[in-house]
């Protein structure tokens, strides 16, 4: 599980970064008083998708921050730190094992008898703005391949 971690959070802002240099690259390429919409359309879209590359990777931090000190032993690892809740001390009592999903995105506390809540280590707008920046752009990615294929129609039809 660590090291998935360790493999996703690199990923995310390798894939962060070509996303911006995809989309500005383009654009820049194109020149952005001559560019056409599907010019824009497609560098919105991979700049949106490096939102939510971004976004996604600092909420894999907060997860990462949560399994090491899940993991961290010594006098203060029972209950786990990332399952204790301010006001439900029985709940994190209760626990024995954690889980990490990648989707949504949640560091998940096991209790006993098969029971599991989502631990408040991944902050609240993350999963969110993911999911809201990855749909807008694969809206934009489909805008511009719907452009793409109207102007190639129009250019055949001439």
């Amino acid at each position: 599980m660590v090291l998935l971690l360790l493999l996703f959070i690199p990923g995310g802002l390798v894939a962060a970064f070509a996303f911006v240099g995809y989309g500005f690259g383009t654009l820049g390429r194109a020149g952005h008083r001559r560019a056409g919409r599907e010019v824009w359309l497609r560098s919105l879209a991979a700049i949106l998708g490096a939102v939510a590359s971004a976004l996604y990777t600092w909420g894999l931090l907060h997860v990462a921050g949560a399994v090491l000190d899940a993991e961290d032993g010594g006098a203060d690892s029972s209950p786990l730190r990332p399952c204790r809740t301010p006001g439900q001390w029985e709940r994190a009592l209760r626990v024995v094992d954690y889980t990490v999903n990648y989707v949504p995105l949640r560091f998940v506390c096991e209790t006993k008898g098969g029971g599991s809540y989502a631990a408040e280590s991944v902050p609240r707008y993350v999963n969110p703005a993911v999911l809201g920046s990855v749909l807008a752009a694969a809206g934009c990615a489909g805008a511009a391949a719907l452009a793409s294929q109207r102007r190639a129609g129009d250019d055949t039809a001439v």
